[in-house]
């Protein structure tokens, strides 16, 4: 099988050599699995979905960590239902799991936003730009806190715009 601007050439991953119908040695297949590594990180949708996904495990656990800790007090439901401190404790146990599994996937899915937004309007900058320096990373950071801000009015947008644009200044100058 061929496909074009693959970085193999065309060749699968145990190819053979260019010149002949000779096998690739161990050496050559680990240069040739280096490269398409590398190719594949150099590429916008990678460094994207890569970073969507990270921001999920990442916010997953931090959504996790903090539906744990809001129940330190006691929790009030639903108008007109029991308190959850006054159900058996199986049945606190379980709302307490089903609303920390909720709160954690909820969180990850914001951090999966962010993560993929950022990285994508990154990597697209970069691509434009043709230079790799902080204000590739700024940029993004506006582009990201606008996008993230989006429903809000346009002072609040700014308000995203520049808390972003900030934050991410502030890591890269660490």
């Amino acid at each position: 099988m061929s496909f074009g601007g693959f970085p193999l050439g065309g060749k699968g991953l145990g190819g053979t050599s260019s010149s002949s119908n000779e096998p690739l040695t161990p050496e050559q297949q680990q240069m040739q699995m280096v490269k398409t590594i590398q190719a594949g990180m150099e590429s916008c949708p990678v460094k994207t979905v890569i970073s969507g996904g990270m921001g999920f495990g990442l916010g997953a656990v931090f959504g996790l960590f903090m539906a744990s800790m809001s129940y330190d007090t006691p929790m009030t439901g639903l108008p007109g239902a029991p308190a959850l401190q006054n159900l058996p404790l199986k049945e606190q146990l379980k709302r307490g799991f089903k609303d920390m599994g909720q709160r954690s996937y909820s969180t990850g899915k914001n951090f999966a936003l962010v993560g993929s937004i950022f990285a994508g309007t990154e990597c697209c900058i970069e691509g434009f730009r043709a230079k790799n320096d902080m204000y590739n990373g700024i940029s993004a950071g506006c582009v990201t806190g606008g996008f993230w801000r989006r429903r809000r009015d346009p002072r609040r947008r700014l308000l995203g715009v520049q808390a972003l644009r900030r934050l991410v200044l502030l890591l890269t100058i660490i």
